[in-house]
């Protein structure tokens, strides 16, 4: 890319700030808020934040790692594809953001951790080439799917706003993993692949907790 590497890394750092700093915006549409706040035992509640803390702290990630990604993209189209996904995961983080908040809790206190992995992951994947960068994005989102539909199981008819939230937050990063494998993706080793379950089962048991 053209652009002076300085000015890159300071936009790079302005989104960092974004989503450290980020709080709910009101004015975007999130689903499941028609819906009636839903009455919950205490113990009920602070699980289900849990879980939403997990997303959260998910999207987080998903920032960190389409960012590093997108940074040293050389080809102009996969920079633009996945500064896309990064702004819809924008919209995950917004949701999750939300709902924590109507549930009277916080985001992880490991967030800025998860971040700077998760960039340092994404930019290691950018300099083996687009279709292992696209490789890693399939694998995060067959991930992050499969904990979703999870959560979605375990909340049930509990909680409609917070499934409403999860359930769309599904179908996206399906469609965002089918996008990464039309423009490239391969899939990635099987070891690489055992090494992302695992960071991924030590983020959502800290998250979940903190």
């Amino acid at each position: 890319m053209s652009e002076p590497l300085i000015n890159r890394l300071m936009t790079e750092f302005d989104r960092f700030l974004k989503v450290m700093s980020h709080q709910t915006d009101v004015n975007t549409t999130i689903p499941g808020s028609q819906q009636a706040e839903p009455e919950l035992s205490p113990a009920t509640q602070k699980h289900i934040a849990g879980l939403m803390r997990i997303n959260h702290t998910g999207e987080v990630c998903a920032q960190a790692l389409y960012n590093g990604q997108a940074l040293w993209a050389k080809d102009p189209a996969t920079h633009a594809h996945l500064r896309q996904a990064a702004a819809e995961e924008h919209d995950h983080l917004n949701w999750c953001q939300s709902r924590l908040d109507e549930l009277g809790e916080a985001s992880s206190k490991t967030n800025l951790f998860w971040y700077i992995h998760s960039f340092a992951i994404g930019s290691f994947a950018a300099f083996f080439g687009d279709a292992v960068s696209y490789g890693f994005v399939i694998e995060t989102e067959r991930q992050v799917e499969s904990h979703l539909q999870e959560h979605l199981d375990d909340i049930g008819a509990t909680d409609p706003k917070s499934t409403a939230i999860l359930e769309q937050m599904r179908l996206d990063e399906i469609r965002h993993g089918e996008n990464a494998k039309t423009a490239g993706g391969i899939e990635l080793p099987d070891p690489v692949k055992f090494v992302m379950t695992g960071l991924s089962k030590i983020m959502k048991f800290v998250s979940y907790r903190i």
